[in-house]
């Protein structure tokens, strides 16, 4: 046996590239039905162990090269209906997540999740501006706020793995911008930026005032990080 692993543990690309040719992803000898279940098996069972949300290209890899991945989620999906937990497509991904109404169950059982970040309302309000407009300067977020954005209030959303550095600005000084990230995108369980809420619709739900924002009567005080 400790043969055996020592030999796993030295194999080559080039021999991981010959059992990865013999993966059977075709499946051409199961009858249909068969063949569907047991692509449906392996996608979830991917997904199921990843720690990540599992990208399209990551899961093409283990069905035939005409499979319809869409279709094999709807199905999971659906078989999942009135389970705890769903799939879910976020980060440009899919992930197993428990559904919310669970959350207190979950929380009095195990204690709070590990991984979400403890925010604040004013970093809320930060990094959704930092969505809809990045890139975007820590100057101009003053600007927009009317209020001076630190640089430890900065530091603490970076450092939370929610906004980087993205390209320099062609003002004056070239300062840095900042963009989110795909962590931003998991914290937030959007799947791309692209499922943010409309900026007018918000408006128009009375959830959001671009008037206030400017005048920043709805933010706290920035100056002190947390």
């Amino acid at each position: 046996m400790a043969e055996a692993v020592r030999r796993r543990g030295t194999d080559r690309p080039d021999d991981r590239r010959s059992a990865d040719q013999l993966f059977d992803r075709e499946l051409d000898h199961l009858p249909p039905e068969a063949r569907w279940r047991e692509w449906k098996n392996r996608v979830e069972a991917t997904i199921f162990a990843a720690s990540e949300p599992v990208g399209r290209e990551t899961l093409a890899r283990i069905v035939g090269k005409n499979c319809s991945i869409d279709l094999l989620i709807d199905d999971i999906r659906e078989e999942l209906r009135g389970r705890p937990y769903d799939l879910v497509a976020v980060a440009g991904g899919w992930k197993h997540l428990t559904r919310p109404a669970y959350a207190d169950a979950i929380r009095s059982a195990v204690g709070g999740n590990e991984r979400a970040v403890d925010l604040t309302q004013s970093e809320v309000l930060v990094l959704m501006c930092i969505g809809y407009f990045q890139p975007i300067t820590r100057a101009e977020l003053s600007s927009f706020f009317g209020k001076e954005i630190s640089r430890d209030f900065i530091g603490h959303l970076r450092g939370a793995g929610l906004i980087a550095s993205g390209p320099r600005s062609p003002t004056p000084g070239a300062p840095y911008t900042y963009v989110t990230t795909k962590e931003f995108l998991l914290e937030f369980g959007l799947d791309t930026l692209r499922d943010l809420p409309d900026f007018e619709a918000l408006e128009d739900a009375g959830l959001l005032s671009k008037e206030k924002l400017l005048a920043g009567d709805i933010m706290p005080d920035f100056s002190a990080g947390r």
